[in-house]
């Protein structure tokens, strides 16, 4: 320690080290993260601009796309500018950085999930209630409330991890500042930071996971005491958008942070580490739009009143 020098930049290996696969890489990382930021932004812009749309649901939806746009926005760019320039070096105070907002907006994502799912049980199940139970300032709060939970959360984890001593290598097996890649180049003895991660993310899931099953648990009783099938489709639907968000999130997640160690692979860490930073954020507009009648309705009315503008 005393002959060592304290790391001061990371180097990021990236996805590949192969000179004929890093514009392809660059393009497809461009035409996702355009992907990304049309879809959440065209989100936020249809919910708001929409009357009908004025609803907890769709206030809770623009809440998450805005928080898909910023946990994409902490990753990609870096990812796309060192596959473009080959500069894949980023400073310790860049790395903290990334590590901070691409967790605090990782957490948010998570438990406006959870949120979502407690909005569906109260729409399903407690219909005459809905209004005075999802009030605006209720809505608020709530997601207030997972805004708070993600900086904290992510305080915790960089705190901890920046505080130990890197004094060996700076190169990071990842293509970003994740948490374990980051602690396995520490000198220090990161013991206490496995188990806080561990518990975290455990809490996390666990917790979050607990709130949606829950409510999907009522949710499927009060929808197969519906007598007509109409009727029971018609419920079922509205809530087929959000499992599916809900389960791609999830199952990335699980199988990501709350593997024995022995089990990490690094290859797999970060084809799975690629899905949840770059490819969720794209899908989860897509999978909303695409199966919302309501949400296609508005976007149809959006593009008839642009016509005649595009006309002019």
């Amino acid at each position: 320690m005393e002959n060592s020098t304290q790391v001061n930049e990371f180097i990021l290996m990236g996805l590949t080290d192969a000179p004929e696969l890093q514009v392809p890489l660059f393009i497809t990382f461009t035409f996702i993260y355009f992907v990304t930021l049309v879809g959440n932004l065209g989100m936020i812009a249809l919910i708001y601009s929409d009357p009908q749309l004025h609803t907890p649901m769709y206030f809770f939806l623009s809440n998450l796309s805005l928080v898909d746009c910023i946990y994409s926005s902490a990753v990609t760019p870096k990812v796309m500018a060192g596959l473009l320039t080959g500069n894949k070096v980023i400073s310790h105070d860049g790395c903290a950085a990334q590590m901070f907002f691409f967790v605090a907006f990782a957490s948010m994502d998570c438990f406006l999930l959870a949120v979502m799912a407690y909005d569906r049980h109260a729409a399903i199940c407690k219909p005459l209630h809905y209004t005075t139970t999802m009030r605006a300032n209720v809505c608020t709060q709530l997601v207030i409330g997972c805004y708070i939970w993600g900086i904290i959360e992510s305080s915790i984890h960089t705190g901890f991890t920046f505080h130990l001593s890197f004094c060996g290598s700076n190169i990071v097996h990842h293509f970003f500042c994740d948490i374990p890649p980051i602690l396995a180049l520490s000198c220090s003895d990161i013991h206490t930071n496995e188990v806080i991660l561990f518990i975290l993310a455990a809490f996390n899931v666990f917790f979050a996971l607990l709130i949606i099953l829950t409510s999907y648990m009522f949710i499927f009783i009060t929808i197969l005491r519906i007598h007509s099938a109409e009727g029971r489709h018609k419920a079922f639907s509205t809530c087929t958008s959000h499992l599916t968000a809900v389960s791609i999130f999830y199952g990335t997640v699980i199988f990501m942070y709350l593997q024995p160690n022995s089990s990490h692979s690094m290859d797999n860490d970060q084809m799975a580490s690629v899905f949840y930073t770059v490819v969720i954020p794209m899908l989860n507009p897509l999978v909303y739009s695409l199966r919302n009648t309501e949400v296609t309705k508005a976007f149809r009315k959006a593009v008839e009143k642009a016509k005649p503008l595009v006309c002019m």
